[in-house]
Order: structure tokens, then C-alpha cells, then sequence
């Protein structure tokens, strides 16, 4: 039986993933969170099999989320579910340690399938992530400007684009006033940017947020 722990904001989400697992005989949901902190406080006292991660919860940034599930649950396999492009965000997460990547789109059989593989020790990757993977391989030297930032600079990027101030970011992150603002300044660097409504427009055009 393969023990699934589910990680997304959206009560409907969760419970259509439940129903979905539901019908299944080898596919088991142990425990719901609907954010990080909530997450946190159940790894450890909910032995599970696979994480199914939203990158987009409140509060702690997902790419966050996902580096704190991979030094505590080094054993457990992440499949992220996201409702962003894969090229947007899947390199990004299989790089810090996603075992796959699948549309929230996705039929219900291709979740399933993603669970299983992951469960397997093997990485999920469909067409439309193996694609990405390898644009992000061969065309480098061609990235869009974000495509270069730095993991915490990208989480910065995103939550500025969200409209959040820099005291309330340094707060989610656990990182001082100080250095939440280099890192905004990096950004704009970068980006060859000059203000936050710049960061605005930027990540709203590329559809980086919602």
C-alpha cells in the first residue's frame, strides 16, 4: 500500500485527490495539509510513502517548503502538482528535489501513474516536463532574465509580484529586513528592472503569478 500525504491550500483539490485514490486498491491518503506549517507539523508523525506538493500555498514560499520536506523526509519522494506551465516551474522544483511534476489538469489515471512511479524510486517526468528539462539543458545561453535568478531570489521576485511588503517576505522567509532587501535589489539588477511595479508587470506578463 503506498501512503500519500497531500499538501494544497484548496479543500476541493484535496478532496477530489482523495476521491480519486478512493477507487484505487493499492493508493492511500494518510494525511491532508493546507500549508507549510501545517505540513511541517505533521512530517514525522504521519509516516507516509509520497508527498503530493502544491508549490503555491500561503505563507512559506513552495520551493521553500519543498527544501525543508527534502532535509526532513530525505527518503520520501515529492510529487509536486501545480497549476503553472511546467516550463515555469518544474525545473525549478525537480532541481531542488521533486521526484516529478504534473498539471493540476492532468487526468486522475496520469496521477495515479505519477504516484506509483515516484513510489517506485523512479522520477515522473511526462512529455510536457521532459520538454522543459531539455530546453532548460540545451538552450541556456537563451534563458528568459528570471530563468537565471537564484532560487531565494526567484521566491522573492514572486512574493513582491504577489504585492507583499519586505518586512512581511522577511517574515515568511525567517530572513531579516536586510537581506530580504539585497535580494530584492539582485532581482532588479537581474532583471535590469528599477521598481516593484516593474516586478509586477514582469512576473504578470510571464505568468509567474496568478
Amino acid at each position: 500500500m503506498i501512503r500519500v500525504l497531500i499538501a494544497d491550500d484548496h479543500a476541493i483539490v484535496r478532496e477530489g485527490i482523495k476521491r480519486t485514490f478512493a477507487d484505487t486498491q493499492d493508493i492511500r491518503v494518510v494525511g491532508e495539509a493546507s500549508n507549510g506549517t501545517e505540513l511541517m507539523a505533521l512530517i514525522g508523525s504521519c509516516p507516509a510513502d509520497v508527498l503530493v506538493l502544491d508549490l503555491a500555498m500561503p505563507g512559506v514560499p513552495g520551493l521553500e517548503v519543498l527544501n525543508d520536506v527534502r532535509r526532513r523526509m530525505p527518503n520520501v519522494p515529492v510529487l509536486v502538482l501545480s497549476m503553472h506551465p511546467a516550463e515555469e516551474y518544474a525545473v525549478r522544483a525537480i532541481q531542488v528535489g521533486a521526484s516529478g511534476y504534473i498539471n493540476k489538469a492532468s487526468p486522475p489515471s496520469e496521477l495515479g501513474a505519477a504516484v506509483r512511479a515516484v513510489a517506485a524510486g523512479r522520477r515522473y517526468i511526462n512529455p510536457e516536463v521532459a520538454e522543459s528539462l531539455a530546453t532548460h539543458v540545451d538552450i541556456t545561453s537563451k534563458r528568459r532574465p528570471h530563468e537565471i535568478l537564484s532560487n531565494r531570489e526567484y521566491e522573492v521576485m514572486c512574493l513582491i509580484a504577489q504585492g507583499r511588503s519586505v518586512s512581511d517576505i522577511a517574515e515568511s522567509l525567517g530572513l531579516s529586513v536586510k537581506t530580504v532587501s539585497t535580494y530584492r535589489s539582485r532581482v532588479l539588477d537581474k532583471l535590469e528592472l528599477r521598481h516593484n511595479a516593474d516586478i509586477i508587470r514582469y512576473a504578470l506578463r510571464d505568468g509567474l503569478v496568478d
